[in-house]
């Protein structure tokens, strides 16, 4: 995971130099607002990064940031649930258990994902894809609540997004399971479901998305996928549902079967951290990053079961394609 510390070797320089901003959050290379940042930490190492406050993140003008955020990003939970599912053989990024209602792991045969009851919404979502997940099956359009979740808490529905601006987005795509009509049901369940604007769903997000089916279709890759959201917009659905102001991938591109042992110095890797707004790039590789960067932004550990050389390898690439 990427630190405020920022170390001075001949590695950090080399990232400095090919990616000026690698020691800051994504948001930079657009417009940040206090709601892109999950720490007023994050959002003072931006104020102090660039003169005149751009961001406009010191409304107050005392050289503090956010002042409203939390002071620090919140640690990661105690890693307490342990699985073998395979869309989740890379690592579980927030440690993610069945303790925290706001770190609740769903672990299903289609995906895992991570889901935060105090805001409706998952916080990321991991799976595979290959031939073995791709089929004829129509796309089901069956949204629902999920009854997965524990007793007592609030079940999003659809209706929850109605006259609310934003489409129903899928973290998973329905179109990555069509082996089944069970696989593809269980992409419309509401857990995997966020706010995500119409310019981000029907515009670059759904172009790497196709991207990444090319991969599979044209190329015969399988890809080890972990998508996630972050940051705060205005709350709808009665303030049960919080809109994230930015969304995140992470793609690792395999040969071979997408294990631990299979990731090499030499696997390739697409980030991209984009906002969750109007007015966005067609061109998904505009907002390509390093997966550093988006462990900065979010506080979660990508990749954590990769051994820590290969890791660090990998995590300090911005993508390029």
């Amino acid at each position: 995971m990427v630190l405020l510390l920022i170390t001075t070797g001949c590695d950090n320089l080399a990232t400095e130099l090919t990616d000026p901003n690698a020691h800051l959050p994504p948001c930079v290379e657009q417009n940040c607002d206090c709601g892109d940042f999950v720490s007023q930490d994050l959002a003072q190492l931006v104020l102090d990064e660039f003169k005149g406050d751009p961001h406009n993140l010191d409304g107050d003008g005392n050289r503090r940031a956010c002042e409203k955020l939390p002071q620090t990003t919140p640690e990661l939970d105690w890693e307490t649930y342990f699985s073998n599912n395979p869309h989740i053989a890379l690592g579980n990024p927030s440690h993610a258990g069945q303790e925290n209602s706001d770190n609740y792991l769903i672990d299903r045969e289609q995906y895992v994902l991570a889901y935060s009851q105090s805001r409706g919404v998952l916080r990321w979502a991991s799976w595979v894809l290959s031939r073995d997940w791709v089929g004829s099956t129509d796309r089901q359009n069956n949204f629902r609540p999920d009854g997965i979740l524990p007793k007592g808490t609030y079940q999003v529905t659809p209706r929850d997004y109605t006259n609310s601006g934003y489409d129903r987005g899928h973290m998973v795509p329905s179109a990555d399971r069509t082996a089944t009509d069970r696989d593809n049901s269980a992409t419309f369940l509401m857990t995997n479901i966020f706010p995500q604007t119409a310019e981000n769903n029907r515009g670059p997000w759904r172009e790497l998305e196709s991207y990444c089916r090319d991969l599979l279709y044209q190329q015969g890759k399988t890809l080890y996928i972990i998508g996630g959201v972050y940051g705060q917009k205005q709350p709808i659905a009665k303030d049960r549902v919080i809109p994230p102001s930015r969304t995140w991938k992470v793609i690792v591109i395999f040969d071979d079967e997408p294990t631990v042992d299979n990731v090499t110095y030499s696997t390739e890797t697409i980030a991209v951290d984009m906002p969750n707004r109007q007015r966005l790039d067609e061109q998904w590789q505009t907002y390509q990053t390093s997966i550093d960067r988006i462990e900065l932004a979010t506080g979660y550990d990508l990749l954590s079961d990769v051994p820590d050389a290969v890791q660090t390898e990998l995590e300090g690439r911005r993508s390029n394609y």
